[in-house]
């Protein structure tokens, strides 16, 4: 779907919903001049609504007027953005795809959105246009790829009331709403649709649309490159493994790399160590690290960005089988490590270990890796914060402040040397899981064995990944969070 940009008087917006954003006011008087323009079009409603109480400005507050004589647009719909001088990027986008998910019940409908100036706030202009044209790429698209009846439709035209200078912006937030609707379609498809070859097969096809260089690794070429671990957990599997390697050159051939690894278990049975069927009910989007990595792929490529970077996913499928990996089982990695299993489903982590080796030797400078890795991260940092783990406390700060950038939260957690301890084995270099508690930071200990001395940064999405259920700014299902943090930080490469 393609973002417009109009500019123009409010009420003269031609479209089937205007989206207006507004902040609390005590009068009139204190509208900026758009919407003091609309409210004298429209005789004053939105003033009296103030008065008597019905709007307040209140973030996410919505407030529709379907029958609006007097202005180009069918319905007005009103949506509060707090305080403008303590707006955000997330309160704003919370407010925005709250109101783009209330337009977009119906089919053939077009949306504008008009928001006030961000002169006195902590975002600017261009921000807040780039958020608006975001809101309009992914608030429309649910989660309903296999209903007969969709609850949500893409706008037929969509525009973001602002001027000229915004241009870019909204560009920009268009690419990314079409880069996180990616990873969510990825993520929300089923595990009998979405396996490594076809995910495989997408990313070839993806590649292809936006410029990107696209090279698939089989399971021949995977045992060629000594990837003991990875296919130790794919053998249990009819559905054969799969790396997809991406390249964007943007910066020259001598340009240090950034590699992006997303984890790819395409669905996680536990392997031998099976699931619950509780458990195990939403493990199609254990591959949500590798549509990540690939929807923040297609954001870099169109953006241009002036950098180097390579996107890699680690593609299996953990079944049970008669010729499952077993406990005890003593793997050799990429890299000459020797793992002991003592729990196959902690899967992800031996997925990872094959494929970051595999970035370092292809020269990466710096590395990020996505994976749903631990429930244990979902214990410490709740359902909406990602946790960030890293061998270089420089890179992790630029991560994190990419992050924080990009209004999608994440939080620093220890690497302590003492956790090294924890995954010391017996009969092997390391093994694959340690004690109960700290089983988040053994985990990133574990990947820590695998990227030399790369600047590192492990990001655990296992909880904001994937919503439990729908809320008025967020649909249930995949979310595509941290898309926007590596397309941040690509750009942080870019800068140095």
């Amino acid at each position: 779907m393609d973002i417009t940009l109009a500019a123009g008087p409010w009420q003269d917006v031609d479209t089937d919903w205007l989206i207006v954003g507004y902040a609390p006011a005590d009068s009139p008087e204190t509208f900026p001049a758009p919407l003091a323009a609309l409210d004298e079009a429209l005789d004053g409603t939105i003033a009296r609504l103030i008065s008597s109480g019905d709007i307040t400005g209140k973030l996410a507050e919505l407030h529709l007027l379907a029958d609006v004589p007097g202005i180009a647009a069918g319905r007005l719909l009103l949506v509060g953005v707090g305080s403008i001088d303590r707006l955000t990027s997330a309160k704003l986008e919370k407010a925005l795809v709250t109101a783009t998910r209330r337009a977009s019940k119906a089919a053939s409908v077009r949306a504008a959105i008009a928001l006030p100036s961000q002169e006195d706030g902590i975002l600017d202009d261009n921000s807040a246009a780039g958020l608006a044209a975001m809101a309009l790429q992914t608030g429309c698209v649910g989660q309903s790829l296999y209903r007969t009846e969709p609850g949500r439709h893409a706008f037929s035209e969509a525009t973001v009331v602002s001027d000229a200078q915004q241009s870019a912006a909204v560009d920009r937030g268009s690419i990314l709403g079409q880069a996180i609707n990616l990873t969510r379609e990825m993520v929300n498809r089923t595990a009998m649709e979405v396996y490594p070859e076809t995910f495989a097969d997408r990313a070839v096809t993806v590649a292809n649309e936006c410029g990107l260089e696209c090279e698939v690794l089989d399971e021949n070429r995977l045992r060629d490159e000594r990837m003991g671990s990875l296919l130790a957990v794919a053998q249990g599997s009819t559905r054969p493994p799969r790396v997809v390697v991406l390249r964007h050159n943007g910066a020259g051939q001598d340009a240090p790399s950034l590699a992006i690894v997303g984890k790819g278990v395409t669905f996680d049975s536990g392997g031998l160590s099976l699931k619950s069927n509780e458990g195990m009910k939403t493990m199609k989007c254990d591959m949500a690290g590798a549509a990540t990595m690939l929807g923040a792929m297609t954001a870099i490529a169109r953006l241009d960005l002036p950098v180097n970077v390579i996107g890699l996913a680690g593609l299996v499928e953990n079944m049970p089988d008669g010729n499952s990996f077993k406990l005890g089982d003593v793997l050799t990695a990429r890299n000459g490590t020797t793992i002991e299993v003592l729990n196959t489903d902690a899967e992800g982590r031996l997925v990872l270990a094959d494929v970051l080796a595999y970035a370092v030797d292809l020269g990466a400078r710096r590395l990020i890796d996505l994976a749903t890795l631990t429930g244990a991260c979902v214990v410490a940092l709740g359902e909406e914060v990602t946790g960030v783990f890293s061998n270089d406390d420089e890179w992790r700060d630029q991560v994190v402040e990419a992050s924080a950038r990009s209004g999608e939260p994440a939080w620093p957690m220890p690497m302590l040397d003492l956790f090294d301890d924890l995954i010391k084995s017996d009969v092997a270099d390391i093994k694959n899981v340690g004690p109960r508690w700290g089983g988040a930071i053994t985990a990133a200990k574990f990947l820590e064995r695998f990227v030399d001395d790369t600047p590192w940064v492990h990001l655990d999405i296992a909880g904001p990944s994937f919503a439990s259920s729908n809320k008025a700014h967020r649909e249930g299902g995949g979310t595509g969070c941290m898309v926007r943090t590596l397309v941040a930080a690509a750009e942080a490469m870019e800068n140095g």
